[in-house]
């Protein structure tokens, strides 16, 4: 498999923005459990760059679809919690109308393939090719 963003496979490279604004929809939370919890979109957290994740924050931080504080817990360190903003929920709704029409241009692609493949494979039977 060919990788693209420095520990991402290339296929879910650009699908990383939209998956975790999705997942700060779902509720505020912190980099770490973001990570794990992007397995449930293909993204293997063992192999998935930890700085990829925390870059793709801080730029959607910077474009304001994110916001953060530190959280203070009585057990270990102070922890950087994110959160969806309104500007970001509004991109979210942007991804999932590219995204919806991307799944469709997918689907009639996979479908003239199969189109294809089958006439193929009747002209092979036939002795034409």
């Amino acid at each position: 498999m060919r990788w693209g963003r420095q520990g991402c496979p290339r296929r879910l490279s650009g699908f990383l923005y939209p998956c975790l604004l999705l997942l700060l929809h779902q509720g505020d939370t912190h980099g770490y459990d973001l990570i794990q919890r992007l397995e449930a979109f293909g993204f293997e957290t063992g192999s998935l760059n930890p700085g990829l994740v925390y870059r793709a924050l801080r730029e959607m931080e910077q474009e304001g679809y994110v916001a953060s504080d530190w959280q203070e817990e009585s057990l270990g360190p102070p922890r950087r919690v994110y959160r969806l903003t309104r500007q970001g929920d509004e991109v979210l709704c942007q991804w999932v109308n590219e995204l919806g029409e991307s799944q469709k241009a997918i689907g009639r692609f996979i479908d003239a393939y199969k189109i294809h493949m089958e006439e193929d494979k009747h002209l092979l039977q036939g002795g034409n090719l």
